[in-house]
């Protein structure tokens, strides 16, 4: 009778223990599992930017077949929102009040992620990574979202430097889309145009369902233009190129690096994407760089499907999810979403395959420094074979 006491008793405890456990358990955390989630455009205007979801992908599989973090497996959870904010929302609810997210990596698109932002934040559920330049990320700056992406504004600013000091011109147009990400580009420009004296000749906003570019092209080129900043998506980027040519406009063109995959947009463009200079913050596709070298036979060799094509954007989501990894490697057995935070918080000089990343406490007043992981471009001509010409080497640009 003792004895099944004993048992009884042990068994009781047992239970409270496991009771305890769950109620104290990381949400997204097992003993064997992180579930990590991620949007990404498959279908809808902004498809192109699709292989960012699918890099993070293979990148998280690359992981798991070399063993996990610290005995742990990620598992991924990719949806495709078709570069449709409301989608987004929805996708976001659904996986992180279903399944139960640990964290939150890359997601593409300014507007789609301002419509999960403050879900996530009033959560205090980390968000590594946004695929998107966005000045939103650090204005106001929050403690559970780490960007890594160089802002759109300090993109332009490197673009008109280039366009003004380096190659002469002065009469600088923008065609933009007409949402945050378009205007955080025009901010960035004009403020780099006012420290030479000079202005925008033209600022062309894009609606996302515009198809004809026949009006946008005669504004362009009413206004003299010599270069004109494309802050735009690829499909419109290159409707606008093409209408130009055709009514015989030709400045330089300059781009945001959502535009620099320059094999894709050779393609889609059908070659007239040619001369085109673009801000980049990756290194190149066929660089001599050991680690992306090893993304590529590891990653993309081992686990990208068939007709995926090794490039920028596909490569980029390694890139935004680097910082995670490190991070998550860090905490050791002891993985907490608070953990992730401080370790990120201590991130300092941090180099993966793009540009160097650092993160400090989190300061309101000093966000730039304590929150934008990446602060530093380079920039790329487009060659006739799709290949790029690095025009300069990795420059940090202060903001504002």
């Amino acid at each position: 009778m003792k004895k099944k006491a004993l048992l009884r008793a042990a068994a009781v405890v047992a239970m409270v223990c496991g009771l305890v456990w769950n109620a104290m358990a990381e949400e997204g955390v097992s003993d064997t599992e992180i579930h990590i989630g991620q949007w990404g455009p498959q279908t809808g205007p902004a498809a192109a930017w699709g292989s960012v979801a699918r890099g993070t992908d293979a990148y998280f599989k690359m992981i798991n077949a070399e063993g996990g973090i610290n005995g742990r497996k990620l598992i991924h959870h990719m949806f495709d929102d078709a570069y449709n904010p409301a989608k987004t929302k929805a996708g976001v609810k659904e996986l992180q009040e279903g399944t139960g997210m640990f964290a939150w990596v890359s997601g593409v698109g300014t507007a789609p992620g301002l419509a999960v932002r403050d879900y996530l934040m009033e959560r205090q559920i980390p968000w590594i990574g946004p695929s998107s330049g966005s000045l939103h990320w650090i204005d106001p700056a929050s403690k559970y979202l780490f960007p890594i992406y160089p802002l759109y504004y300090i993109e332009a600013k490197a673009l008109v430097r280039h366009a003004v000091k380096d190659l002469g011109l002065k009469q600088v147009a923008i065609a933009y889309q007409n949402d945050d990400y378009g205007k955080n580009g025009v901010q960035g420009a004009k403020a780099e145009l006012a420290q030479h004296g000079l202005q925008v000749v033209a600022e062309v906003p894009v609606e996302v369902k515009d198809t004809d570019m026949k009006p946008h092209v005669m504004q362009l080129r009413k206004s003299d233009a010599d270069t004109v900043l494309l802050w735009v998506s690829p499909v419109h980027a290159v409707k606008i190129v093409g209408t130009s040519k055709a009514m015989n406009f030709t400045p330089q063109w300059m781009s945001t690096s959502t535009c620099s995959d320059f094999p894709l947009m050779m393609h889609i463009s059908k070659g007239l994407w040619e001369g085109v200079i673009a801000a980049t913050f990756a290194e190149l596709p066929d660089a001599d760089h050991p680690l992306l070298q090893k993304y590529q036979k590891d990653a993309y060799g081992k686990f990208a499907a068939k007709d995926e094509r090794w490039g920028l954007f596909y490569y980029a989501g390694i890139l935004f999810a680097e910082p995670l990894v490190e991070a998550i490697r860090r905490c050791g057995q002891d993985l907490t979403r608070e953990r992730v935070v401080s370790e990120l918080e201590g991130l300092k000089n941090f180099r993966g395959i793009g540009g160097e990343i650092s993160y400090g406490p989190l300061d309101t007043a000093k966000a730039y420094e304590t929150r934008q992981g990446m602060k530093e471009v380079f920039l790329v001509k487009c060659l006739k074979d799709g290949k790029a010409e690095k025009l300069s080497d990795w420059m940090a640009i202060q903001y504002p």
